[in-house]
């Protein structure tokens, strides 16, 4: 069943982080369904956050979409080359966010690998690689920035997030600083941050 706008319209973006772990991310391009299991998710918060692209509410062509009722797709490319999926949480005007940062492969396999690897004759089996890290996961399941905005709620969207009834109790979710925003000072070591503990496809280290 796919969310609701009742997950993605409460004001508490780290919760909203915590409660995606589990959830299936899906999209259906040309076709070509890909699904995954999400297991790391980051939070960002406007206005006091830091790291937050929306940090004092500032408002750009591209933080915009930020700005918007949750539900919608925030989708940016980062140092000119990868695309980075987020989701709008919280009421119109918040600035609130959470970065999909790493999926579990559920379904499309062959589809992932080909996007992430389509110059190789024979493309590597499934791995952690594959959909490790925001970068590589949009890649792998063909988000571009050109979708930001893309409303998730929509019947006829081609992003969208499912509830599939997979249990994750507390012992299962991991909680750390989040990863790459080390300039934003005090707000660099707030663990906003979670994964799943028993998940191989999670970003290890610092990076």
């Amino acid at each position: 069943m796919r969310l609701t706008s009742d997950f993605y319209l409460r004001t508490d973006v780290v919760q909203v982080a915590r409660d995606l772990l589990g959830k299936v991310l899906i999209t259906e391009f040309d076709g070509l369904r890909t699904t995954g299991l999400i297991t790391e998710t980051e939070a960002y918060r406007a206005p006091d956050d830091r790291a937050c692209h929306a940090w004092g509410n500032r408002r750009t062509p591209r933080t915009e979409v930020m700005f918007w009722e949750g539900g919608h797709a925030y989708i940016y490319l980062c140092y000119g080359m990868h695309h980075l999926f987020n989701v709008v949480t919280g009421s119109e005007g918040m600035a609130h966010a959470v970065l999909i940062r790493a999926i579990e492969p559920l379904e499309g396999g062959d589809t992932m690998l080909a996007r992430r690897y389509p110059t190789l004759p024979q493309p590597p089996k499934i791995r952690p690689a594959l959909t490790t890290g925001p970068g590589a996961l949009a890649q792998a399941l063909g988000l571009h920035s050109s979708q930001t905005g893309q409303n998730l709620l929509a019947p006829d969207s081609p992003v969208w997030i499912e509830e599939r009834g997979i249990s994750v109790p507390e012992t299962r979710i991991a909680a750390g600083p989040r990863i790459g925003v080390e300039s934003a000072g005090e707000c660099a070591l707030w663990p906003w941050r979670f994964w799943l503990r028993d998940s191989l496809f999670v970003k290890r280290g610092k990076s």
